[in-house]
């Protein structure tokens, strides 16, 4: 097992002050030379870093260590990146990075398919990933906080629905399964129905991310939303960025539903 037991960063209560400090990310790759990097520059950030070179020992670190995010690189000995998503996400939920070698638009949106919560691309900044990561986490945390509040109601957009208190959406009465960030972005989009939001208003809304190096990010994102909520409902804007459609509730306005019919939904 490509394995390293690491503690917090050298440095003591500044360490602890970080952002990450006490969390655990556990950087899946099999090129040292990456593997290294970052496993420096999360440490710089307050992480704990746990490595896995491959497939197998990436499933039982991930088991035994419960880390709070994966740094996941697709092309893994052993078996691929996809499948250590599928597998570690049946044991627990938990937020993935993925990285690839290759700008191939299917295989970004399968890795979102089996559970990924966001991309990158080969090369990229040690800077960006860091990023990334941290954004990542505050999503989590807020998803945790809104989970332990109480229930508001229902936003009904025709026959969409979205609870934000439980994250849960429904298109014609069943659950659809989105991914934490899936889910910020339907959100996103639904406080404005029918309003065009630019690709770097989504990138600063949902990712925390406020250049537009990840444009690429949002449209695959939403290429995923359309194909779990229905395409009809995202409108193209081409070359400036996505608005929610509302079919079945003509003059746009988000219908909220509260108390008893909210319970009864």
């Amino acid at each position: 097992m490509d394995q390293k037991n690491t503690t917090q960063t050298p440095g003591g209560a500044a360490a602890a002050t970080t952002p990450g400090a006490q969390r655990r990310i556990l950087v899946v790759e099999d090129d040292p030379t990456i593997v290294d990097a970052l496993a420096r520059r999360l440490r710089a950030e307050g992480f704990q870093v746990q490595t896995a070179g491959d497939g197998p020992a990436a499933v039982d670190t991930a088991e035994a260590w419960q880390p709070d995010l994966l740094v996941l690189d697709v092309m893994l000995p052993g078996f691929d990146g996809l499948e250590v998503c599928r597998r570690v996400q049946a044991q627990r939920p938990v937020p993935v990075l993925m990285l690839t070698a290759r700008d191939d638009e299917t295989d970004m949106l399968v890795g979102l398919g089996v559970g990924a919560d966001d991309y990158m691309t080969k090369p990229f900044s040690m800077r960006e990933v860091a990023a990334r990561v941290h954004v990542l986490l505050r999503r989590v945390e807020r998803a945790t906080l809104a989970a332990h509040t109480p229930r508001s109601g229902i936003l009904r957009l025709g026959e969409l629905e979205i609870d934000h208190a439980q994250r849960r959406v429904r298109v014609t009465g069943e659950d659809v399964h989105l991914t934490p960030t899936e889910f910020d972005l339907l959100v996103c989009l639904a406080h404005s129905p029918r309003a065009v939001l630019s690709r770097e208003q989504l990138l600063a809304e949902v990712w925390d991310w406020a250049d537009a190096s990840g444009t690429r990010t949002v449209d695959s994102h939403i290429k995923a939303l359309r194909r779990k909520i229905g395409a009809e409902r995202i409108r193209t804007v081409h070359g400036v960025g996505y608005a929610l459609e509302t079919p079945g509730n003509p003059d746009g306005a988000p219908a909220p539903v509260t108390g008893a019919a909210a319970e009864s939904s």
